[in-house]
């Protein structure tokens, strides 16, 4: 059991579909989500990123090529479908009379699911050619999968991330970095959420991932804004600010002006821990929130 979950399912605000991780939202829940939307969007505003919008999944080879496979497999969510035969289907069908398993015959398709907002966008840049001078900002928002079902409804399967994507110089990136975790830490104040910064590391697969992990925080390339949203007081990271250095430079071959391995950051806002966090500590009815948050929120109406 899980004394929050619980809370918002009975409130209606979330809605259980009976699978870990994986729920409904209701007209409540999705009015603070855009609220917090439309607000990521005025605090990056001066930023003039372009906007790109993709759907919560990308090919298949890309994904490959991004080698999430090697850092998080137990994460990973492909897309399969039926690619049988007549023969085939009918077995299917007597599969699911007997109540048997019946995905023998689903095979993966070149479609993945989002593992993150920014995956997408690395190759769109790349096909463009070398970056500006000033490199670029990119608006980001989609469903993001990860295969990490659980009763806490602060871990989704399916949920919503929102980033704001720099790609340039290391000193354009860092300085892009210390930017977002100031405006992140003001956000969070003005909506009045206990938050705290910490130093922080990617949850990498087996005992090689714990060598990466060290090494991500040895060389302070990942910090979060944690919000204690659970019951128990655990911390749990709203927002994300990372520094990805020439990874994904490297694999997409993207260039900087003067023709060197562009670097990469990006801040990422997971509109569901907000959201969360937001009930938790303000109460189920956001029409009884403190006024000063209604205000941030929704203006003065």
């Amino acid at each position: 059991m899980n004394k929050l979950r619980d809370e918002l399912v009975e409130a209606g605000l979330l809605i259980s579909t009976g699978i870990q991780g994986l729920f409904g939202r209701s007209e409540r829940f999705e009015r603070v989500v855009d609220a917090l939307d439309a607000y990521i969007t005025r605090l990056g505003a001066d930023q003039h990123a372009e906007v790109l919008r993709f759907p919560p999944a990308m090919s298949r080879p890309e994904f490959e090529r991004s080698e999430y496979l090697k850092s998080f497999p137990q994460l990973a969510g492909t897309v399969h479908s039926f690619c049988g035969n007549e023969h085939d289907h009918q077995r299917v069908l007597q599969c699911l009379d007997r109540g048997d398993d019946w995905t023998e015959s689903q095979k993966p398709t070149y479609v993945v699911m989002t593992p993150a907002a920014c995956y997408p966008v690395y190759p769109v840049l790349a096909q463009r050619g070398a970056l500006p001078e000033d490199g670029r900002i990119v608006d980001a928002f989609s469903y993001c999968f990860r295969h990490e079902p659980s009763l806490d409804p602060t871990r989704m399967q399916l949920f919503r991330m929102r980033e704001y994507i720099r790609v340039g110089t290391p000193e354009q990136i860092l300085a892009f970095r210390q930017d977002w975790i100031e405006r992140g830490t003001r956000m969070i104040d003005a909506l009045q959420l206990p938050n705290s910064i910490d130093l922080a590391n990617d949850p990498f697969f087996g005992r090689g991932g714990k060598i990466v992990a060290s090494s991500q925080r040895d060389q302070n390339l990942k910090f979060e804004l944690l919000i204690p949203i659970e019951y128990d007081a655990r911390l749990t990271a709203c927002l994300s600010f990372n520094y990805h250095m020439d990874h994904f430079g490297l694999l997409w071959g993207i260039k900087t002006a003067d023709a060197a391995v562009a670097h990469t950051g990006c801040v990422g806002f997971g509109l569901e821990r907000l959201t969360l966090g937001l009930f938790r500590h303000h109460g189920l009815d956001p029409h009884a929130w403190p006024q000063a948050v209604r205000d941030v929120l929704w203006g003065h109406r």
